[in-house]
């Protein structure tokens, strides 16, 4: 069995869908942060049968959009480490409001016209995870982003 060690001080991202974690460190960044990063893919789970773990050294919590993270996937534990021990558990939602996360396909959208606009949606429907655009209401889908 492999052994990633522990971390002193760090986040853990925890119970992602096997194979979603790089696509995570992408959209939150974490190649711009500077600090270790370790992706654990496909690891064993009673909960989920296979996922993905991501273990994040040092203090980047605020550095860290819970809100993109909630997005993607509000099933995912983010657990807080201090000392060794985990000392906080965050459970996400799926977020109201995002931006710049989306981009608007709607090619008559202002966002097509005026490139510094940001890129602004709401949640629509909460149970069939529906968000659309504040300009112009394109409807996007969140597991159509997975």
């Amino acid at each position: 069995m492999l052994n990633i060690s522990g971390l002193n001080e760090g986040i853990v991202l925890d119970h992602i869908k096997a194979g979603k974690s790089l696509d995570i460190y992408d959209q939150l960044g974490l190649d711009r942060l500077d600090c270790q990063v370790a992706i654990i893919k496909n690891a064993h789970s009673q909960k989920m049968g296979r996922k993905d773990i991501i273990k994040i050294e040092g203090d980047v919590l605020g550095k860290i959009d819970l809100d993109v993270l909630g997005y993607i996937d509000h099933n995912i534990t983010v657990n807080i480490i201090h000392n060794e021990t985990i000392v906080e558990k965050k459970f996400l939602s799926r977020p109201t409001r995002i931006t710049n996360v989306l981009k608007c396909r709607n090619p008559r959208c202002i966002t097509s016209i005026e490139q510094g606009l940001p890129h602004i949606f709401y949640l629509a429907d909460e149970k069939r995870d529906i968000y659309r655009c504040q300009y112009c209401d394109e409807k996007y889908s969140a597991h159509s982003a997975e």
